[in-house]
C-alpha cells in the first residue's frame, strides 16, 4: 500500500508546485539560474560519456562484424542509429538523474530539515511553487540542447575511434551516417529527454521536500530519489518506445 501512498501525494506535489507562481519576474530570474546550474554544468560529464559511448559502440561493431559480404558503413549507421535512439537520450538521462536528481533532492532536503520551507511557508509563500518550479522548467528547457549535443559529441567520437583504429575508413563511416536517416529518431528522442527531465526534477525534488530528521536523512532522501528516478526513466522508456516506435 506504501507506493500507493507515495504515488497519491507525489500527485498531489506536482500539483502544488504547478500553482501560480508569486512573481512572474522572480520565476524567470529563478529558471536562468537553474539553467546555469543544472544543465551547463553538466556539459563537461555529457562530453566526456557521449565521446566514449560512441567509441566503444563504433569498436564493438566493426569487432563483431567479420562477414566481407556486410558493408563497412554498417558500423556508421549502428553508430548513429544507438546514439539517436537510445544512448544520447536514456543513457544521458541515468547519468543525470545521479548527477542533477541527487543535487536537486540534498538542496530541498538540507532546506526541509533546517526549517527554511516551514518559513516561506509561514511568509505565505508557496514552497513548492518557489523552489522546485524553475527547476522543472529550466531542467526541461536545457536538457534537449543536452541531448543534441550528446548525439554529435557520440557519432564523432565513433568517427574518431574508427578512424584512428582504422577498423572502418571515414568515406564509409560518413556514408554510413548518412545513409536511410530517419528524422523523427531524433524527434523521438527529443521526446523522451523531455519527459525524462520531467522525472528527474519532479522525482528527486519530491523526495526532497518530504525529507525527515537531519543530515542522514537528506543523504538517504537523495539516494531515493536518485534510485526512484531511474527505474522511471527505464519504465517510461519502455513505455514511450511502444507508443511511438512500435
Amino acid at each position: 500500500m506504501r507506493i500507493f501512498y507515495h504515488i497519491g501525494r507525489y500527485t498531489l506535489f506536482v500539483k502544488k508546485v504547478f500553482g501560480k507562481p508569486s512573481k512572474h519576474s522572480i520565476l524567470f530570474k529563478q529558471i536562468i539560474k537553474e539553467i546555469d546550474k543544472l544543465g551547463i554544468d553538466s556539459l563537461g560529464i555529457i562530453f566526456i560519456i557521449s565521446i566514449f559511448m560512441g567509441a566503444v559502440i563504433t569498436l564493438q561493431t566493426a569487432y563483431n562484424i567479420d562477414s566481407p559480404i556486410i558493408p563497412r558503413y554498417t558500423i556508421g549507421l549502428a553508430a548513429r542509429d544507438s546514439m539517436l535512439l537510445e544512448f544520447s537520450s536514456t543513457i544521458v538521462a541515468l547519468i543525470l538523474a545521479g548527477k542533477v536528481g541527487s543535487n536537486i533532492a540534498s538542496e530541498i532536503g538540507t532546506m526541509r530539515v533546517t526549517e527554511q520551507i516551514d518559513a516561506l511557508e509561514i511568509m505565505g509563500i508557496n514552497p513548492a511553487g518557489y523552489l522546485v518550479l524553475p527547476k522543472v522548467i529550466a531542467f526541461v528547457l536545457i536538457i534537449p540542447f543536452l541531448v543534441v549535443i550528446s548525439m554529435g559529441v557520440g557519432i564523432t567520437g565513433g568517427f574518431l575511434a574508427g578512424s584512428l583504429s582504422g577498423e572502418v575508413p571515414a568515406s564509409d563511416f560518413i556514408y554510413g551516417i548518412q545513409y536511410a536517416f530517419v528524422p523523427f529518431y531524433v524527434v523521438y528522442s527529443l521526446i523522451k529527454a523531455i519527459v525524462f527531465a520531467f522525472i528527474i526534477a519532479t522525482v528527486s525534488a519530491y523526495w526532497g521536500y518530504y525529507a525527515e530528521g537531519g543530515a542522514l536523512e537528506v543523504g538517504k532522501a537523495s539516494t531515493t530519489a536518485v534510485v526512484t528516478s531511474s527505474i522511471q526513466i527505464l519504465l517510461f522508456n519502455l513505455l514511450l518506445t511502444q507508443l511511438l516506435l512500435v
